[in-house]
């Protein structure tokens, strides 16, 4: 080795989180948290290690870039690369260039940013394994062509899903066992909540946290997980079908960081990204945020109505809650931005804006958001904020609830039109190879 190339060595970063602070680095994570299993795996005993854990990383200013080493009772059975992902409705996502029409495409883009977290919705919060260095998953799905109908061709009319539907009609076969009354949505257009009181919680079942706070706890359920492992399933080859790939793998053991990549050739459409988060406690809400690699989620039409279209998707800020009562539940903070660019023409730019949940009383989950037109390289690619956009660049408006229904009125118009409603869907399982057909560092 020459001796220039030994000195660039040496100036390298260290990538060691303690050996970094000892450089001085003020933003360097300090010493590695660690929490022993105090034998108890029933959720009080699950409780007192979360307790001891909130304790220890008060302070730290991201949780995610720590050495945190934590018992097996209180980690999700599944790899990170497994569990992660947005996916959750790939027939969604094929759907994105089925128009032909800008605005119209957009709304498809919406719809995939709702769904694209379903498991939060219909699943539990829950804690992963962090894949190692290398440790790569795949997987497909098979969309059959007619896992979503349209009734005509405008825009104003609401989809109809035929695939993997919730059979519990909104009450998710993946969530904890836990009895309590149903979330009812008032009205489309309003989004509110009515919630009934509760008396005497129950207390969580073993392997089992609560998705929501005790006054959203939903109903009995006899399934193990939250999580909807991935199967091996046969393809009914009298019913045509698009195959959606996906491939993510893990670049960096600590702090994890991992890239993915999913794509359907025969609808021309793809997406990629990098995927990492930075987490920090703030009195009693775990806050988790995209890492400085995580820039959003790019989705690309090839071919088609929309050849050579990209959709930037950011991520907005997730509050995971109810930490000291062991009943999690997720909220969702600050915006969400899905920026079109592309060919030649008019340009359009969405923002969800999540609202900020009251101090008292159940969280309602609402949200609101405008599509408008952007000139590109101008301060209008940089607007966060739904009354930043002057009315006349407005297209559309949207609002509701992002657990249940939301719905979009064009400019001009009063009429709510119905933009998607989670409620009957359910997470659509991974499809993977056979086990014997896997590599040694294939999940």
């Amino acid at each position: 080795m020459s001796a220039t190339a030994q000195n660039n060595i040496k100036d390298l970063p260290l990538r060691d989180s303690e050996d970094a602070a000892h450089q001085g680095d003020p933003d360097a994570p300090g010493s590695p948290i660690s929490v022993p299993d105090s034998g108890d795996h029933g959720e009080g005993g699950k409780l007192k290690m979360i307790v001891q854990l909130v304790k220890r990383s008060l302070g730290v200013k991201d949780l995610a870039a720590m050495r945190i080493s934590l018992p097996a009772s209180l980690l999700e059975p599944v790899p990170n690369l497994e569990y992660w992902g947005y996916l959750d409705r790939p027939d969604l996502f094929l759907a994105i260039n089925d128009r032909d029409d800008p605005l119209e495409r957009m709304l498809s883009a919406l719809r995939f940013t709702f769904s694209k977290d379903l498991k939060f919705i219909k699943g539990k919060v829950c804690k992963a394994y962090n894949s190692v260095l290398g440790e790569h998953f795949r997987a497909y799905f098979d969309v059959p062509s007619n896992a979503i109908t349209y009734k005509s061709n405008e825009s104003t009319e609401p989809l109809d899903f035929t695939w993997h539907l919730d059979e519990n009609d909104g009450e998710s076969s993946h969530l904890t066992s836990l009895t309590a009354p149903t979330i009812r949505v008032k009205s489309p257009s309003s989004a509110s909540l009515s919630v009934k009181s509760i008396k005497d919680q129950p207390m969580l079942s073993d392997h089992h946290y609560a998705e929501s706070s005790p006054n959203l706890q939903r109903p009995v359920s006899t399934h193990e997980s939250s999580y909807a492992p991935s199967t091996i399933e046969a393809v009914d080859s009298s019913v045509p079908h698009s195959r959606v790939l996906f491939i993510t793998e893990q670049v960096c053991h600590h702090p994890p960081i991992s890239s993915f990549h999913f794509e359907c050739a025969e609808k021309g459409v793809e997406g990629c990204g990098v995927d990492q988060i930075a987490a920090r406690i703030t009195g009693t809400t775990l806050k988790v945020g995209p890492g400085s690699q995580n820039k959003g989620i790019f989705l690309k039409i090839t071919k088609g109505h929309g050849a050579g279209e990209t959709y930037w998707i950011t991520h907005p800020t997730a509050c995971v809650n109810g930490i000291l009562r062991g009943s999690f539940y997720a909220t969702i903070t600050e915006s969400t931005t899905i920026t079109c660019t592309g060919p030649s023409g008019e340009k359009l730019r969405a923002i969800i804006e999540y609202k900020d949940e009251p101090w008292l009383g159940a969280p309602r989950f609402l949200l609101e958001g405008v599509i408008y037109k952007y000139t590109e390289g101008s301060e209008q690619e940089t607007w966060t904020k739904v009354k930043q956009v002057p009315r006349d660049l407005v297209v559309a408006t949207f609002e509701g609830c992002w657990r249940k229904i939301i719905t979009w009125k064009k400019v001009g118009s009063d009429v709510a039109n119905p933009l998607i409603d989670l409620t009957p869907l359910a997470l659509v399982p991974k499809q993977v190879t056979h086990m014997d057909l896997m590599n040694t560092f294939m999940t």
